[in-house]
């Protein structure tokens, strides 16, 4: 019991440490593109916020994963290790291939084939409530985004946004800065540049302070995103853990969370770098509300005790931001790489899951 327990932390902490790799460029990406904020400042605040999300809002999700998708009763650790080790294998596939799918949804269906295949009651109830918000969640962040991209507009003009966003990507690295605060959040320490002064007549003082705080809102919305990745993602690795009873939930989410935090710090650059330069090309407006409204669509969620994808709900927000201005942010393709997602991500998750399981149980006899 001793070293399937062993087993079952390391398979853990290994998935949790992928997902902070994974998710680092869908909660920062956008702040780092717009230069608001610099490198490492984006992944330091990324694992001290993500932490804070594990560990002290990720309760109601671990209770779901733990307690609401099978009967925990009669779940042994053997069971557990082949849920996480089937989700992080496929997790792990389908980046490597660039196929898109989501983490939640492949884990929810892994628990799902050992439940099937081990002969553990399944609470159908919780299944069809997960399947309801990953949904409606993409579509409220597409309605989201159109909303609050349009709201800001009315403070800030297109034109405006897209003269600061213009003027950041270009002013030089603050490198040679000797003041930390400048070298930390380079966007912020450059807004008095934004409009050159001749420029600034005929606006508003209300639209001039909203054009100069757009960097600091980015990276707010950033943060918040960083919170909420750490209450909604931790519990695809550490939702076993309550599953099998081995931890509570504050120390299951801390547990998590603190290996979230180090695969950020240790292998996020590449990929905060490929999403900020790469993937997203939005001004300071739309990049704002798109990061803000996948934030509270996620957090919704994670209040009622249910998770749904980061990337999707980020997706149809950059969707309803473009549609906002008029323009495609979200290509066709990505939209059908959604719907493939949620076909390809749980058929996978099952069939693996119960075949392990089902091998489990004809060689080792666990029930």
């Amino acid at each position: 019991m001793l070293i399937s327990s062993i087993i079952l932390i390391v398979v853990a902490v290994g998935f949790a440490w992928n997902l902070g790799v994974h998710y680092t460029g869908a909660v920062m990406g956008m702040p780092y593109a717009a230069r608001s904020i610099a490198l490492w400042p984006a992944l330091i605040l990324i694992a001290v916020l993500t932490i804070l999300g594990a560990t002290f809002a990720s309760g109601g999700v671990e209770t779901t994963v733990g307690l609401h998708i099978i009967n925990d009763r009669l779940v042994t650790i053997p069971d557990a290790i082949i849920i996480v080790l089937s989700a992080g294998s496929l997790t792990l596939l389908y980046n490597y291939q660039k196929i898109p799918t989501s983490t939640i949804q492949i884990l929810v269906f892994c628990v799902v084939g050992v439940g099937l295949a081990g002969k553990i009651p399944i609470y159908w109830i919780t299944i069809s409530k997960l399947a309801v918000v990953w949904v409606c969640a993409p579509l409220l962040a597409f309605g989201l985004g159109f909303l609050f991209t349009r709201l800001l507009d009315l403070v800030v003009p297109l034109e405006l946004a897209r003269a600061q966003t213009q003027l950041q990507a270009r002013v030089p690295s603050t490198r040679s800065d000797k003041h930390w605060f400048s070298q930390a959040f380079p966007g912020l320490a450059r807004e008095a540049q934004a409009i050159p002064p001749a420029n600034t007549s005929h606006i508003s003082f209300l639209t001039l302070l909203a054009l100069r705080s757009l960097p600091l809102l980015l990276v707010c919305v950033g943060i918040a995103a960083s919170f909420v990745l750490g209450a909604n993602d931790v519990s695809n690795a550490t939702g076993v853990f309550i599953l099998t009873h081995l931890f509570s939930l504050p120390l299951a989410g801390l547990i998590g969370g603190i290996a979230m935090a180090v695969g950020t710090l240790t292998w996020g650059r590449r990929i905060l770098k490929t999403v900020a330069f790469d993937v997203v090309k939005m001004d300071l407006t739309m990049a704002s509300a798109a990061q803000g409204v996948q934030a509270l669509v996620v957090l919704l969620a994670v209040t009622q005790g249910l998770f749904t994808s980061m990337n999707q709900a980020l997706i149809g927000a950059m969707a309803g931001a473009g549609l906002a201005r008029g323009r495609e942010t979200v290509q066709r393709q990505q939209i059908l790489g959604i719907l493939r997602g949620w076909l390809i991500g749980p058929l996978s998750g099952i069939i693996m899951a119960s075949i392990l399981e089902w091998l489990a149980q004809l060689l080792f006899h666990l029930r």
